[in-house]
């Protein structure tokens, strides 16, 4: 048998019948990678679903914690959100960038590399937890912990596996500054505050941006263990976890050795924790403005601020019980607020601590009177000098009286001011307008408040009406402002409101008048003040002394000080002048100041000096000296030299300016109708008549009238009513009764007069009668003593005698 040899040329072959191996491995790798990629589309759709399902819980951008700013960034006062937690609104770059810095090298230095999580550090954590069984270190990243702070995750397996898949979903979100800026404010630093910023004012008192390096890593570590590491309670164990952040940063090279040895020698020194509360009733006045406002920066000067709280609890000390106080001090160029202390005490249930007495309305006592002279000399109705009588008058049946009961006769406009006197403020209101003097003032920002359907009337000017501080404040800054008003900021963000309330010339003036009056206790050329700003003040009481009112303006500021009772009730013989003033002149003292502000300033353009003469009120005139029977160096305005005011209700005979003819050989006054060979011409200058009780005796003669000439016809010129008191003869000398203790006591009445007659005993207002009722008076001091009886009409007698006991 033989075999056949084998050719392979001839063998069958099944090459062309099997697929390539080439495509096939293809077609195996892309059916793998479309499985990957629907797998991975799943987990994609699934993870979407899951970030719908459970969204992340970042914290509402308005139910946070607000924290109301001095104007260096010092916290004044802290609300906690509506969990009680202390939390400070913080950005990145706000924060010490040696806090960032020790933050990340000891908590994660891969913070900006890695993904949400660090495998190597979980790996490292699960490995412990094989060994031990527990949780031994977490290997959290930043990422992780602010997934821990948001979620609120056990500290358990299940929740480790939580807070990774939330980290995840943390950086598909947000940005790394983003989730930074999250642990910055919301990291835990024990108790219930949070952030950083919280940490820094309440552990160590100064913001996060002015860490040292040791404060940074004291900061860095506390979120660790926050109630074991706490600086105020356990400071050896909070030093040791420092050192220890420190020591890691030297390790890593972050900072030198040398710093690190600086930031060791460092005490580990905490306050003890209390949340600020400076301007308390302005913060609180902010946030309510503002509610979705979480960072509201004032105007306010935390250093004086405090200062000022303090002077003002300690100034109260010395007054009755109940009283509280409000104080304002404004930078009179931006008009922002300095200072702001809304009642003495805060939260003070006695003296209604809870009010805010900066923006209560109150009378304003005398405080409008400089405003109402502006006015009158804008109007050309006065100049500085100009005579005004203070002496009982009625204003259709309205009578003011002076403070003290007590009248000047005769007075120039500055010194009325300067006294606050009440009667010439009156006769001024009633000829500018009170509804014009209250319109002027509510467009310049000073609005005031009348009783329910009550029209402006001439109570106003002596507190008839109520006032706010702020306004109040805003007005008198216009002193220095060239006249300009306006709104008092006390926000950054606030809008400047100005408002056009004096021109700049009538500012001037009556600043330089007011700045005139000397200090209480310093007599003017007796006491060098040295570098203390000249001060342009005015006190103010109410009726009843229900408000002690004092405002002091400078070249930059302006104070106001209030004290009172918020409840209205009275404080007996407590008033602007001794109550207020001390406080404010010790406020005005205490603010910065420069060499300028106790330099005089010049006066403006429109302002030039005139000497003026009364009782005319007109230029002098050396060609008619006769006429100017005291002459006066005035501040007038815009070249205006008003002449005296006319009188009102003097019916008897005309004041001012009186041309007469008279018989040049006996002197005597001719009338019209009366002829004689001999005939002159001359002018008297008469003074009001309800001036002349106080004139001197030669100022009475210049201002008499010549006897008319026998056999002329009465030419009405002495038609005044001739008044003589009875019951008492002049010069006569009285004295209480022997052994007795009433002191000695007069029965007087009018003669030749009827209505209404006033009495006065020393120029003070006593009391009045009618016709012919008698006056009683009992005197209760010795020595020389002069009673006048006035009427309406401008007539007057006069009685001067001696009480000898």
């Amino acid at each position: 048998m033989t075999l056949a040899s084998h050719d392979p040329s001839s063998a069958p072959s099944d090459r062309n019948d099997a697929p390539p191996a080439q495509p096939r491995r293809k077609s195996v790798l892309r059916r793998r990678l479309e499985r990957a990629a629907a797998a991975v589309l799943v987990l994609l759709a699934l993870a979407l679903l899951l970030d719908r399902l459970f969204p992340l819980p970042l914290p509402d951008a308005d139910g946070g914690s607000t924290v109301v700013l001095a104007r260096d960034g010092s916290p004044l006062r802290a609300f906690p959100d509506r969990d009680g937690v202390w939390r400070y609104p913080v950005r990145i770059d706000e924060v010490s960038p040696l806090y960032v810095e020790a933050l990340l090298t000891y908590e994660d230095r891969w913070f900006r590399r890695h993904p949400g999580i660090n495998p190597l550090a979980l790996a490292r954590a699960l490995g412990q937890w094989v060994v031990h069984r527990r949780l031994v270190s977490g290997g959290s990243t930043l990422t992780m912990q602010v997934a821990r702070i948001l979620d609120g995750t056990p500290h358990s397996m299940a929740g480790k596996l939580r807070q990774i898949l939330r980290a995840l979903q943390l950086e598909a979100h947000l940005s790394k500054d983003e989730i930074l800026a999250l642990y910055l404010e919301r990291a835990p630093f024990g108790g219930t505050i949070e952030g950083v910023e919280a940490a820094s004012w309440a552990y160590l008192g100064k913001p996060a941006s002015k860490l040292s390096r040791a404060e940074a890593a004291l900061l860095a570590v506390l979120p660790q263990a926050p109630s074991r590491l706490r600086p105020d309670r356990n400071a050896d164990a909070a030093r040791k976890a420092r050192d220890k952040v420190l020591a890691r940063m030297a390790e890593l090279g972050v900072w030198s050795p040398a710093e690190v040895h600086d930031a060791q020698i460092e005490s580990v020194a905490a306050r003890a924790l209390q949340p600020p509360l400076s301007a308390a009733l302005l913060a609180e006045r902010l946030r309510a403005e503002r509610p979705a406002q979480r960072r509201i920066a004032t105007t306010i000067d935390a250093g004086l601020q405090r200062a000022l709280e303090a002077r003002v609890g300690d100034y109260l000390g010395r007054l009755p019980e109940r009283t509280s106080a409000a104080l304002l001090v404004v930078d009179n160029v931006s008009l922002e607020a300095r200072a702001y202390v809304g009642s003495a005490v805060f939260g003070d249930e006695q003296r209604l601590g809870h009010v805010d007495m900066v923006r209560a309305w109150r009378s304003p006592g005398s405080t409008l009177k400089p405003f109402l002279y502006g006015l009158a000399l804008d109007d050309g109705l006065i100049d500085s000098e100009s005579l005004l009588i203070d002496a009982p008058q009625s204003f259709g049946g309205y009578r003011p009286g002076n403070f003290d009961l007590a009248y000047n006769g005769p007075i120039g406009a500055a010194e009325a001011l300067r006294l606050s006197l009440n009667v010439p403020a009156v006769d001024l209101l009633d000829r500018v307008g009170a509804a014009r003097f209250a319109g002027r003032l509510a467009n310049a920002g000073l609005r005031l408040r009348l009783p329910r359907g009550a029209e402006p009337n001439l109570s106003l000017i002596l507190g008839g009406a109520g006032a706010r501080m702020e306004d109040l404040v805003g007005a008198y800054a216009a002193l220095n402002r060239g006249g300009v008003a306006g709104r008092v900021r006390y926000a950054a963000d606030d809008a400047a409101i100005d408002r056009r309330l004096l021109s700049d010339g009538a500012a001037w003036i009556v600043r330089d008048v007011l700045e005139a009056n000397p200090r209480p206790g310093y007599a003017p050329g007796t006491f060098d003040p040295g570098s203390r700003p000249r001060v342009a003040w005015k006190t103010g009481t109410s009726y009843g002394f229900r408000d002690a009112w004092a405002v002091g303006a400078t070249r930059a500021y302006t104070v106001a000080v209030w004290i009172g009772r918020p409840d209205g009730t009275p404080l007996p013989g407590q008033y602007g002048a001794v109550t207020a003033l001390p406080l404010m002149f010790q406020v005005v003292d205490s603010l910065p100041r420069s060499t300028l502000s106790a330099t005089p300033q010049p006066p403006p353009p429109s302002v030039t000096e005139a000497e003026v003469c009364w009782p005319l009120g007109l230029a002098f005139d050396a060609a008619r000296a006769d006429l100017c029977h005291q002459k006066r160096t005035a501040w007038v305005l815009n070249g205006v030299i008003p002449p005296t005011l006319p009188e009102r209700d003097a019916t008897s005979w005309s004041a001012g300016l009186v041309h007469l003819r008279v018989d040049a050989d006996s002197g005597a006054r001719l009338s019209a109708t009366c002829a004689r060979k001999h005939v002159r011409e001359m002018d008297v200058a008469r003074w009001p008549s309800l001036a002349y009780p106080w004139l001197p005796r030669d100022l009475r003669r210049r201002a008499s009238l010549p006897p008319l000439a026998p056999g002329c016809a009465d030419d009405g010129l002495d038609a005044s009513q001739s008044l003589r008191i009875d019951g008492l003869a002049e010069g006569a000398a009285i004295a209480r009764a022997p052994n007795s203790d009433k002191p000695a006591s007069v029965r007087l009445r009018v003669l030749g007069g009827g209505g209404d007659v006033l009495w006065l005993v020393n120029g003070r207002l006593e009391g009045s009668t009618q016709g012919g009722q008698s006056f009683e008076y009992a005197f209760t001091d010795t020595g020389a003593q002069t009673v006048t009886a006035l009427t309406s009409a401008g007539a007057y007698a006069q009685l001067n005698l001696r009480v000898l006991r």
